[in-house]
């Protein structure tokens, strides 16, 4: 993914059916496995940034501001390809997660933000911390 294809006419940008906050729901997905890592919120200028940097940029309702996935804990996302869904109102990201090993994406210390699953009326832990979100934070 080249930042000036993206980004040389911002029509395209028009196109996305935002909310009535001005954001649209991201869903990010590794490239290769095909697993969801993660879903999140954009604004316009965090989806133009994304496409512009190549990297994935978020927009996070709980600071109130643009989140550069990465920036605290060094695990970045690096987007080859942004999607929108038919009804313009979902994005998809397929990317790959890039960082200190293991490759963690959720801030729990997990692979994927996915880690509990619904089995007998329970939610159950399905997957390991990779590394302790302490160390990754600080």
């Amino acid at each position: 993914m080249t930042a000036t294809n993206h980004t040389a006419d911002a029509a395209w940008l028009d196109a996305v059916r935002w909310d009535d906050k001005g954001l649209v729901p991201v869903i990010a997905q590794e490239q290769g496995t095909g697993d969801v890592l993660m879903f999140a919120w954009m604004n316009r200028e965090a989806l133009a940034a994304t496409a512009a940097r190549g990297q994935a940029v978020y927009y996070s309702r709980s600071r109130g501001k643009l989140w550069h996935k990465g920036e605290e804990s060094g695990h970045f996302q690096q987007v080859h390809e942004i999607r929108l869904d038919c009804d313009n109102d979902v994005v998809l990201l397929t990317i790959t997660q890039h960082g200190h090993a293991p490759s963690i994406a959720c801030h729990t210390g997990r692979h994927s933000c996915f880690f509990q699953k619904l089995e007998h009326g329970q939610w159950q832990t399905v997957e390991p911390v990779l590394k302790d979100p302490g160390s990754i934070y600080g």
